[in-house]
């Protein structure tokens, strides 16, 4: 199996079992080693008092393009620390998308830079996340 084939069938496995990404209307658009993008559109649901997209939604799709590129390898990996920069607001009807890029990977310690963006290609926010690889896979052996 490739390395594209290996992040594609974790990402397969992960999606199929990740009922809060599905819920929230996320979509899993891309996947390969290392790099993941996801993307939403912003529903009224999903505003906050301010008639902007809440930053907990923004920190949870970044959270999960970071889950789906740190977890390309076959090594069960989750969140060890994240902090995301809200650079500007996003709106109703604003199609949101998450490129999670790996920086650094050693180990068992994983360093992910994950940008958000609208339908314009505006900076929405920026998000870091470490990560570390526990015991386990994703696919059975």
């Amino acid at each position: 199996m490739t390395h594209e084939e290996l992040a594609t069938a974790c990402a397969e496995r992960m999606w199929s079992q990740d009922t809060a990404s599905r819920d929230l209307g996320l979509s899993l658009d891309h996947v390969a080693p290392g790099h993941s993008v996801m993307s939403v559109t912003v529903s009224k649901s999903m505003t906050n008092g301010h008639g902007i997209c809440h930053g907990g939604y923004i920190f949870t799709l970044a959270d999960s393009a970071f889950a789906f590129a740190c977890n390309t390898y076959n090594q069960i990996t989750v969140a060890q620390q994240c902090a995301i920069s809200f650079l500007a607001p996003a709106h109703l009807g604003d199609r949101l998308t998450a490129t999670a890029r790996e920086r650094s990977r050693k180990g068992r310690s994983g360093l992910y830079d994950v940008t958000i963006e609208n339908q314009d290609g505006d900076t929405i926010a920026e998000f870091r996340g470490n990560s570390r690889t526990t015991k386990g896979t994703i696919l059975p052996d």
